[in-house]
């Protein structure tokens, strides 16, 4: 081999060589070779990380011609659609009807005013007799029944038809304390509610004004401890002041009125106003109205809804009802149908009709007075010349008090613990229909427009602006009825808020051509402004 041979064999050995360092590890490409004992490793290069533009850059592009153009199209289509929303709601607030705006009303316009008759309410004391402390005990029961306030008493000392033996600012011991009082009206204002007390002279005599033929110095006499009464009872917080058997008077002594009135007036403010309520015994729709026309007083109490509803004809009740609203001009006016010495609506009207008169009284406009224990059912007793004790459960005495029995224990059904579970009870569809009167601003003081009466059937509508509308459908009769309610502010169907019939259902639709009521049916029906 010449030299120049070896020369080229020499270079092939060494490309050779550096191929097989090129080459694999193995024959499977594994990516690692062995050259001379030597192990080398190939790496990738890491690949190139984006750091975006700088502010410099970003700001040469920013202004170019192209995104300025942008940018300002952008901007225009923004305030153009902004202004296009903004033109749209004004366009919609304009066009859109107005609301009324809400008449100033007092709490005693609001709602129902619950009379307790302290001495059957709740004994505390175990003697037999209800008192100011019992009250106090009952204030979670009376306050379920979301009414606005209670009206308590006479409570004062009274010896009957003696002026002498009356004093006006004292508690008789048979009721309790100052301090039960006291301890009372905190209690009750705790919950919400009002407080009124029955200055009535001579509750306990014939005649709750000792006579009207009283002489002059009589006259005078009592009539400076009216005044001290007021004064005193007012200052003590009470929120209203209430007098019965105002007929008696109102027409020997008018001055009398002129002088409550400013008393109670003297009293109130924005912040506490006080009512003054006067009570006639009278149905007589001339002489209530005589009584009303004459006294100038926040509310007066009357039985002239009892002596209305007492006819089976409802257009004759719906002529009453009408004729007493449209006399008390801008006069509040107030139902009531039972109490004091009248005795209890259930004892006064006929079963089928408990809950068409509750139903009545919480939809008519104005104020209903509810006496203690017609929530439930409560009847007098007759042949007794005594209050009913109030039946809170199935004990002996109906839980009134716990000395030893003097009545047998009521049934469940009628009484206050057994009626709170039953949805279609007396008792759930008094709170239904109290709180329904505080809620609805139609019921407070919507306009009131009869729809219907013929035969046994009154209906009528309360409409407030644009706020829930309703319309009540009592059937005063012993059988059932189908009527048809037309009326241009009246819509095809409405639903049915409550009723006193156990068939109905809450929320049903009713069609208005053709309603079907049960006897003695009270149905309260909804509808909205747009039905």
């Amino acid at each position: 081999m010449s030299g120049k041979d070896m020369e080229l064999g020499l270079k092939d050995v060494e490309l050779n060589e550096v191929e097989q360092e090129k080459a694999p590890m193995n024959a499977g490409g594994g990516g690692l070779s062995d050259t001379n004992g030597a192990v080398k490793v190939k790496l990738e290069e890491p690949p190139v990380k984006f750091t975006g533009l700088s502010k410099e850059q970003l700001l040469e592009v920013a202004n170019t011609p192209g995104w300025v153009r942008a940018r300002w199209a952008l901007l225009i289509l923004f305030w153009l659609g902004w202004l296009g929303m903004l033109a749209g709601a004004i366009a919609i607030i304009v066009q859109a009807p107005r609301c009324k705006p809400l008449p100033s009303t007092r709490w005693w316009q609001q709602g129902g005013l619950y009379r307790v008759a302290v001495e059957a309410f709740q004994d505390s004391d175990h003697d037999g007799k209800g008192d100011l402390a019992g009250v106090g005990e009952r204030m979670e029961e009376i306050a379920a029944l979301k009414v606005k306030a209670i009206m308590i008493g006479p409570i004062h000392h009274n010896i009957p038809n003696w002026i002498n033996e009356t004093r006006l600012t004292e508690i008789d011991r048979d009721f309790g304390t100052l301090e039960q009082l006291e301890k009372l009206m905190e209690s009750a204002r705790r919950k919400g509610i009002k407080v009124i007390l029955d200055l009535t002279p001579n509750y306990r005599g014939q005649e709750e004004w000792f006579g009207i033929n009283f002489n002059k110095s009589e006259g005078s006499q009592t009539l400076l401890q009216e005044k001290e009464a007021f004064q005193y009872w007012l200052q003590k917080g009470m929120d209203g002041l209430f007098l019965r058997g105002i007929d008696q008077i109102h027409t020997a002594v008018p001055a009398r009125l002129d002088e409550w009135r400013n008393l109670t007036r003297n009293f109130s403010d924005d912040q506490k106003p006080r009512t003054l309520i006067i009570g006639t015994a009278s149905t007589n729709l001339h002489q209530v109205l005589q009584v009303l026309n004459n006294s100038d007083t926040d509310l007066l109490f009357s039985y002239y809804l009892g002596k209305a509803i007492g006819t089976p004809s409802a257009n004759i009740i719906r002529q009453n009802v009408e004729k007493y609203i449209e006399s008390c001009g801008k006069t509040w006016p107030s139902w009531a149908v039972g109490g004091y010495r009248l005795g209890h609506m259930a004892s006064l009207v006929k079963e089928h009709l408990w809950g068409l008169v509750h139903v009545m009284l919480f939809t008519l406009p104005g104020t209903p007075f509810i006496n203690y224990g017609d929530e439930i059912g409560l009847e007098d007793t007759p042949g007794l010349n005594k209050l009913p004790w109030m039946l809170w459960n199935s004990s002996a005495n109906g839980g009134f008090t716990s000395k030893s029995s003097q009545q047998e224990a009521p049934d469940p059904n009628l009484t206050v613990e057994g009626q709170k579970s039953n949805k279609t009870s007396s008792l759930s569809l008094f709170k239904k229909l109290s709180l329904l009167k505080i809620k609805q601003r139609s019921l407070q003081f919507g306009e009131f427009q009869s729809v219907y009466s013929e035969s046994g059937v009154f209906a009528y509508s309360r409409v407030w602006d644009q706020s829930e509308r309703f319309l009540v459908v009592l059937n005063f009769g012993t059988v059932a009825e189908t009527v048809a309610l037309t009326a241009s502010h009246l819509p095809a169907e409405a639903a049915v808020e409550l009723s006193t019939s156990a068939e109905r259902t809450e929320g049903t639709k009713v069609s208005l051509a053709e309603v079907r009521l049960a006897a003695g049916e009270g149905l309260v029906l909804k509808f909205s402004l747009m039905a």
